[in-house]
């Protein structure tokens, strides 16, 4: 269990460190898209259509990466005070029970049916951007295996975590 330990954790860092820099162009293309889109259209009174789709599309694919990032470092919203008033090797179960709950829908959900969407909708393409829309649904699998890896990433931390704790009670 240590060596799996020492690699999920290893490549969590990987991953994390991918993860951050991606929503960081993101954003940061994002500023640059959204700052052009005011200027253009409250400067020069013509706003740009492909700047305004654009922005929108980006935006999507930020929020979709960076909750599976905040999903990855545990600092999701959640209602911990039932939890809180657990014993602690209580409390580890209902978090492996939350992350099983948050899996399934991202397995079911984000990946099985955003690749089905993704797929079906790459004929068509975006009227502005002129690119298919598969290419946009394809934020869902994306994330939704961004997830799934820090699911199981987490489930061992986890276990390792409960293992300990029957250990010492």
């Amino acid at each position: 269990m240590e060596k799996w330990l020492f690699w999920a954790e290893k490549s969590k860092i990987i991953i994390d460190w991918v993860v951050e820099r991606t929503c960081i162009a993101i954003m940061a293309l994002l500023t640059i898209i959204v700052t052009y889109q005011v200027v253009t259209r409250y400067i020069f009174d013509s706003p740009s259509a492909v700047s305004e789709v654009l922005s929108r599309y980006m935006f999507v694919w930020l929020v979709l990466i960076g909750g599976a990032y905040v999903f990855g470092l545990r600092e999701h919203m959640a209602i911990s005070y039932v939890r809180d008033k657990l014993s602690p090797k209580t409390g580890v179960l209902v978090d492996i029970f939350t992350e099983w709950a948050i899996a399934i829908f991202a397995y079911i959900v984000m990946w099985q049916g955003g690749y089905k969407a993704s797929v079906r909708q790459m004929w068509q393409l975006d009227s502005a951007l002129e690119i298919p829309m598969g290419v946009i649904y394809s934020a869902l699998p994306i994330s939704g295996a961004l997830i799934l890896v820090y699911f199981i990433i987490n489930q061992l931390k986890l276990i390792h975590q409960f293992q300990k704790l029957s250990v010492k009670g």
